[in-house]
């Protein structure tokens, strides 16, 4: 019997291998998902293996009030573009991986791009929960966690 899917929306932001963690688990928790890649030569392979959609453009991942957006790199150039147009979005909440202990490249990111502070706060660093990740999957079922637990009003530990 397939999994019934609701209306929540995972969109992973750059091929990653956090990224190919997160749309794997994601579907077996009730999330359709999304991987957004902007540059074709960071793919690992298409079509995408996990029944997940591609697309090169945020605009085009059919974000709305039940979409959570998740940027799983912070080192690209794009994370100011990208993250100002999902801050355009409805999607119903927008974060970004990071060590919480490190300076956040994206504030400054949006800040040159004139996006004012109320709007830059709305992108949560760091995600997911404090279980001490360090591989890829950890890190995905972390910052799932968080979303489920988010998304249910629950604590969940997003204090780091």
């Amino acid at each position: 019997m397939p999994l019934e899917q609701s209306p929540r929306h995972l969109v992973a932001v750059f091929e990653s291998p956090v990224a190919e963690a997160l749309l794997r688990l994601g579907l077996e928790v009730g999330f359709r998902t999304t991987l957004v890649e902007p540059d074709p030569t960071h793919l690992q392979g298409t079509p995408r293996p996990h029944g997940d959609t591609f697309v090169s453009d945020l605009s085009a991942a059919g974000v709305t009030d039940h979409t959570d957006i998740v940027l799983t790199d912070h080192h690209r150039p794009e994370i100011g573009p990208l993250l100002q147009a999902a801050l355009a979005t409805p999607a119903r909440w927008i974060g970004i991986l990071g060590h919480p202990h490190r300076e956040a490249p994206h504030i400054a990111a949006l800040r040159d791009l004139g996006v004012p502070a109320d709007e830059i706060a709305r992108v949560h660093r760091p995600i997911g929960l404090n279980i001490g990740s360090r591989t890829p999957a950890e890190i995905a079922l972390a910052t799932l966690a968080g979303l489920i637990a988010d998304r249910n009003h629950r604590p969940g530990g997003f204090s780091f």
